[in-house]
Formats: structure tokens, C-alpha cells, sequence
């Protein structure tokens, strides 16, 4: 196994002089920056034969954050387990415009957290913040606990705001949502690196790739302090429909480009005074369709169990895939 650096820790050691045969083996595998990959095994193995195992499992593609069991991110080194969503560089404008406008001690929320490497960035910006996140997936859950635990930061298991604590309505300053835009379709064309080693429910946005932002967009204000800020990122073509998402959820956009990280960030602020009756109904359908999913989903279960087929088909649940989280 790979070390496992302490979560939250500049990267502060020389870089350690590589064999060449692990350059010429990363090499020969189409790793682009072989000498510099080289470099950061050689420094993290503990044993020459811990570092022929590292090398063999990244020349077998998977991705080097996974064999190092870190990422560095915004000047930190954050944890990252196998099969967790791996922090991308372009995704640190979305910490830097979060940082730019919020305070020390502001209440965070960090949606669809991944390993908390956003959370994280932002606590360390800004020396300290109230910090929750969540994510849906037992892996990414698992990881980001062990990476915030040092900040205070709590971590929930569940599908978007569903696990959060209720008394956090209405007081939420920032709102980061790291949310797969990925559209289905396009998966297929994903680096073989995300699209076989990451979890699909952090890449797969749904149709056109924005199906969970509009749940995220729709529960916002009630989550949401008066000026609070949802933060999103998405591509340069989903843009004019983003920005349509939110303003319809009641948020007032802006839209931030950062040409040399090549990432394109929504800033959407909640006015003040109350939340939409719009973003209230919205809020209540959302859950009863999560009810109703797991209804049918314990309906169709039952049904097998006894050798039944329910008339709305097998698949029930399962056919629309799994949430976004």
C-alpha cells in the first residue's frame, strides 16, 4: 500500500533523485511527465520494492494520485483513497473566487465533497471556517473524514442536502458544489484514468450534464444565508444554461473566467429576504421523489423476493441511475 501522507500538509521535502529505469518504464506506459511522476514515487515509497509496486500499478493506468494516496491542491497535500474523485488543478479558481468573497469563520458547505480537498482549501484561505460537507459515495465519505477531522469539519453521508443538519438552513454563507457536468454521453471520451478509476456519480451529469446542479440550484436558497454564495463550476458551453438554472432557482449569477487554469466558475448569491415559494416547493418535490425512489425501489425488491414482476417493470429505481452526490 502507499503511504498515506497526514492530510492538510504543505509539501515541503527536495525532490528525491528517481532510477532512470522507473523513468523509461513510466515513459514506455505514455505517462507525459515521466521524470517528474518518477520523482514523487521515489519520494513516497518507503522500500525499493515498495516503489517497483507503485510504478507497476501506475504504469497499469491508475491515476498517480491514487498510487501516492495524495493530491497536492491549492499548496496542500489531500488525501485521496482508490476509486475517490481526484481533485483537479482548474478547480482551484473555484477556491480562489470562494476565498475573494467570503470571511474568516463563515459557515461552509462543501456538496458533492469528493476527499474535502475544496473544504479544506477554503479553511486554510480564509484561517478557519465553520466547515460541513457531504457526498454520496462511502469512499469519497470515508476519505474526506479523515482529511477535514484536523479542521473540525463534519462530513455527512447522503444525497445532496439530505444528510445535512436542518439548523443550517438559512445561515449558509458559502455554498461550493464541486457537481459532475460531465453530460452522459460524453463519458465515454473521459481520460481512461477517470473514466475507469473514479467513482461514474461524481463524473456523470446526467443528459446535458447539468441534472444535478439543477437539484443543487433548487435547494440553495433555503439553505443559503441573505448574500450567501453557491459556487459551481462548468464548462464554457453550459454556461448560458447554468446561468439559466440559477436564476431561475432565484440566485443572481456571475459568471468568472480563468483562462490560464482554463476553468469557468458561476458565483450565484442568494438576495435578502426570504427564500422562493418556487425554491420551498422545489425543496419539498425533490424529497418526495427521493421518498417515492426508495418506495418503489423496497416495492420492486419485495416483489422479487416473492417471484413477482410489479407492473411498472424490473428495473424501477435502478433505471434512472444512481443520484448525483
Amino acid at each position: 500500500m502507499p503511504v498515506q501522507p497526514s492530510p492538510h500538509i504543505r509539501s515541503t521535502s527536495p525532490p528525491t533523485a528517481a532510477p532512470s529505469a522507473v523513468v523509461a518504464t513510466l515513459r514506455a506506459a505514455g505517462c507525459v511527465f515521466a521524470e517528474d511522476e518518477a520523482e514523487l514515487l521515489a519520494a513516497t515509497a518507503r522500500t525499493p520494492a515498495e516503489l517497483t509496486a507503485m510504478v507497476d500499478r501506475r504504469a497499469a493506468g491508475l491515476p498517480l494520485e491514487h498510487v501516492l494516496g495524495w493530491a497536492e491542491f491549492c499548496g496542500l497535500r489531500v488525501a485521496v483513497d482508490p476509486g475517490v474523485f481526484v481533485p483537479r488543478r482548474r478547480t482551484e479558481f473555484l477556491v480562489h473566487r470562494a476565498a475573494a468573497l467570503a470571511r474568516p469563520r463563515s459557515v461552509v458547505v462543501d456538496l458533492c465533497c469528493g476527499s474535502g480537498a475544496l473544504g479544506a482549501a477554503l479553511d486554510e484561505a480564509l484561517g478557519g471556517v465553520e466547515l460541513h460537507a457531504a457526498d454520496i459515495d462511502p469512499a469519497a465519505v470515508a476519505c474526506a473524514r479523515r482529511n477535514l477531522a484536523a479542521l473540525g469539519g463534519r462530513v455527512y453521508r447522503g444525497d445532496l442536502y439530505e444528510p445535512l443538519p436542518a439548523a443550517l438552513r438559512g445561515r449558509v454563507d458559502v455554498l461550493l458544489a464541486n457537481v459532475p457536468y460531465v453530460p452522459t454521453g460524453d463519458i465515454t471520451l473521459l481520460p481512461p484514468e477517470a473514466r475507469l478509476h473514479e467513482a461514474r456519480v461524481a463524473l456523470d451529469g446526467g443528459a446535458d450534464g447539468l441534472a444535478v446542479l439543477r437539484r443543487v440550484a433548487a435547494g440553495a436558497p433555503l439553505w443559503l444565508a441573505p448574500g450567501g454564495r453557491l459556487l459551481f463550476e462548468t464548462s464554457g458551453r453550459q454556461v448560458p444554461s447554468a446561468v439559466g438554472i440559477v436564476t431561475g432557482a432565484g440566485l443572481v449569477p456571475e459568471v468568472a473566467v480563468c483562462e490560464e487554469l482554463d476553468a469557468t466558475v458561476v458565483v450565484a448569491t442568494r438576495p435578502p429576504g426570504r427564500p422562493s415559494v418556487r425554491a420551498d416547493r422545489a425543496d419539498r418535490a425533490d424529497r418526495a421523489d427521493r421518498v417515492d425512489r426508495v418506495d418503489r425501489g423496497d416495492r420492486v425488491d419485495r416483489a422479487d423476493r416473492v417471484g413477482r414482476v410489479p407492473p411498472y417493470g424490473a428495473g424501477g429505481a435502478a433505471s434512472g441511475g444512481r443520484p448525483g452526490g
